[in-house]
């Protein structure tokens, strides 16, 4: 490459002789066939490539209450997210999570495959780093822009639509509480609301133990929109009448699962579903 780009400045036609490397080159390295083995990353490139080009999905794909491009991946293929099935099939891309997918990241790489692996997002300019890497990976970084330009325009339709700074704590099942560094989190502050898990000592997150919340309540709780019936002991604590009492469901802003669990396509979703929370609850 350095050599080309000798040569360009030689002859005085730097940039279109750079853009025409750059464009062969994607298109030379293009992937034919991707895998996911990660409910994430199938969002990613269900919303970022030709359909023709995904080899398979991970099986959680179609499962209407955690994908939420479910109805997008009907008639793929699926895998079982191990190495062995995604090797016999020899995509030429595989798309991976960072937990509890290490090894056979490490394992498909020894066999010579090219593999791309996306952590959890813990900020919205980190989820643009990995959309613009795999949109122009994949040969569609106009995709990329669009998607980006969709989570932005939410974004900023949002903006400090709260007034006050009212506290409020998103509270999951099991009484886990987020850390500071989240994309639901940064998308709250900008709203104009105060995060609570400070007030609570939670800093970094944890589990917030119910006693505390009730001596401590917050102004509003962000919820899973399935925790408004109990049907095991991680949304029982969630219906306790003590938390009930402390922060009643008028103050509860509810969003479903598959809109929170990854970021990408679902992130001006979940956006626009929080704003439109806000309007019918906050006054």
């Amino acid at each position: 490459m350095f050599h080309r780009s000798v040569i360009c400045r030689a002859a005085l036609v730097l940039l279109p002789c750079l853009g025409l490397f750059i464009a062969g080159a994607g298109a030379q390295t293009r992937p034919e066939r991707v895998a996911s083995l990660n409910l994430c990353t199938d969002q990613l490139l269900l919303a970022l490539a030709d359909r023709g080009r995904i080899s398979s999905l991970s099986r959680l794909a179609g499962d209407p209450s955690l994908s939420f491009l479910a109805d997008k991946a009907a008639g793929l293929p699926r895998n079982d997210g191990g190495a062995e099935a995604v090797l016999f099939a020899r995509p030429d891309l595989v798309l991976t999570g960072t937990y509890g997918q290490q090894e056979q990241g490490v394992l498909l790489r020894r066999q010579g495959l090219d593999v791309m692996t996306f952590a959890p997002w813990t900020s919205l300019e980190q989820g643009r780093s990995q959309i613009r890497a795999l949109a122009l990976r994949l040969g569609h970084p106009n995709r990329g822009e669009d998607l980006i330009a969709r989570i932005d325009g939410s974004l900023e339709r949002a903006r400090g639509m709260v007034s006050g700074q009212p506290s409020l704590l998103v509270y999951e099942r099991g009484g886990w509480v987020m850390g500071p560094r989240s994309p639901i989190g940064e998308v709250l502050v900008q709203m104009g609301f105060r995060l609570h898990q400070g007030a609570l000592g939670l800093t970094e997150g944890g589990v917030a133990r119910l006693e505390t919340i009730v001596t401590n309540p917050p102004d509003f709780m962000l919820v899973d929109e399935a925790s408004n019936q109990a049907v095991d002991n991680g949304t029982a604590l969630l219906a306790h009448p003590a938390l009930t009492e402390a922060v009643p469901r008028t103050r509860r802003l509810a969003l479903p699962a598959r809109l929170t669990i990854c970021g990408g396509p679902s992130t001006p979703a979940a956006i626009d579903a929080l704003s439109a929370e806000v309007q019918a609850k906050i006054r």
